[in-house]
């Protein structure tokens, strides 16, 4: 993915459903449940793949309109679980090119309710130590709907970024191809 802001990604991408597989509760996924999740849904999940998790927090975000509620977003949805060492080997191994998801953070930014700041290992696991982009916030309910509609679970995905000179992210507009 190397010149990834001149060129944008353009790469398989596969939807992995956990709002399907979880509903819309707060639930912490290391890799058991997403391997099951994967297994249910049968996601082939390739090298160089782009996984794309929905958890439908980007719904519930646009559903509340100009009068989102943070306390009830804040819990809710599925979430990867950053300090699960066995998903960051899987995230390694399997050799993924990047995670997008619809939800921020993609992982539990709370490792306990009480706690007073976010902690994000696997953030650091991805974008530091395997130079892996990782992609937020995404709507995902309708291309959910149609894959489902269609059976599959796999997409062309191109996602060009703003060109930002001198920027550690940006946002993009993901196109998916079905």
């Amino acid at each position: 993915m190397a010149g990834m802001p001149q060129s944008g990604v353009q790469e398989r991408g596969v939807l992995i459903d956990l709002l399907r597989a979880f509903g819309p509760e707060r639930r912490i996924v290391g890799l058991a449940d997403l391997q099951s999740v994967i297994a249910a849904q049968q996601v082939e999940v390739r090298q160089g793949d782009i996984v794309i998790l929905r958890t439908g927090y980007a719904e519930a975000l646009l559903n509340m309109q100009s009068a989102p509620d943070p306390a009830a977003l804040d819990w809710f949805g599925a979430v990867l679980d950053g300090t699960d060492d066995a998903l960051k080997r899987w995230i390694s191994d399997s050799r993924i090119a990047a995670i997008a998801a619809d939800i921020y953070a993609v992982e539990n930014p709370h490792l306990t309710p009480d706690e007073c700041c976010f902690k994000l290992p696997l953030h650091h696991y991805c974008l530091f130590k395997l130079g892996m982009p990782k992609a937020e916030l995404w709507y995902l309910r309708d291309l959910a709907s149609a894959l489902a509609q269609r059976g599959r679970t796999a997409v062309f995905l191109t996602a060009p970024p703003l060109r930002l000179p001198g920027a550690v992210g940006s946002p993009v507009t993901p196109v998916a191809t079905i």
